[in-house]
């Protein structure tokens, strides 16, 4: 039996596989993406900021020369992840390695920080948390902070809960919040938290902040204010009705 090969049939079925596969793929990783930090019928959605990106290191560890902006990332998704689980829905205005800004523009930053903005106007979500890290020249200073907009009483109360569970559960964080004029807290009304999770100029709380338990503790300290947050909001919007 001759068996005569249709090289052009060969090519038009491995170009359809090919399309099928990709389509596939790429189906299956958005819904992986939406699966992690979309909750159905949530009551509540959270942007997640991770500071920095892209050629924006942020500060740099003392001792291991890790970047501010690698640890952002990290803390972004072990928070979102958290919310998720108490069924609060998370929108990350940064999820990868990369900075927001557009290319070609003469101020990285300004576009940076528009296009943040720009996420949360879209999304109108019940609150923000911004997460970063903290260096000083002074090596001893060591400790997480919550800043706030200053006239922002909500963002006041948002930031005083997250500052109050940090306090009590990691042990060397400040203990009151503090006004902090920082872009992502300034920008909206939308009661903003900034977070400065510990500082990278202090060798032991540089090693401690890479540790993925102090992560999951930091951003279990963080999802204990946000939910009590929620759940004043909730009460305070109720007496009003």
């Amino acid at each position: 039996m001759i068996i005569i090969i249709n090289k052009k049939r060969i090519f038009v079925t491995v170009v359809v596989c090919i399309i099928i596969f990709a389509t596939i793929f790429f189906a299956f990783f958005n819904f992986r993406t939406e699966y992690v930090f979309s909750v159905p019928n949530s009551k509540y959605t959270v942007v997640v900021d991770a500071g920095h990106g892209g050629i924006d290191g942020g500060c740099v560890g003392s001792t291991t020369g890790v970047f501010e902006s690698e640890l952002n990332l990290a803390y972004a998704y072990n928070l979102a992840k958290q919310l998720q689980n108490m069924n609060i829905s998370v929108v990350l205005t940064r999820t990868d390695s990369n900075g927001l800004y557009e290319t070609g523009v003469s101020n990285l930053k300004r576009s940076d920080m528009k296009k943040r903005r720009e996420i949360i106007e879209n999304v109108s979500p019940d609150l923000i948390v911004s997460l970063h890290m903290n260096s000083y020249s002074l090596k001893s200073c060591q400790g997480a902070q919550a800043f706030y907009k200053k006239g922002n009483e909500c963002g006041e109360m948002l930031a005083t809960y997250v500052q109050t569970q940090m306090y009590n559960m990691l042990g060397n964080a400040k203990k009151t919040a503090q006004v902090g004029d920082y872009y992502l807290v300034t920008c909206t009304d939308i009661p903003s938290v900034l977070v400065e999770c510990g500082f990278l100029s202090n060798v032991e709380e540089e090693l401690l902040l890479q540790k993925k338990s102090y992560q999951d503790k930091v951003c279990y300290a963080i999802l204990c204010g946000v939910v009590e947050f929620l759940n004043e909001k909730t009460i305070l919007n109720e007496e009003l009705l």
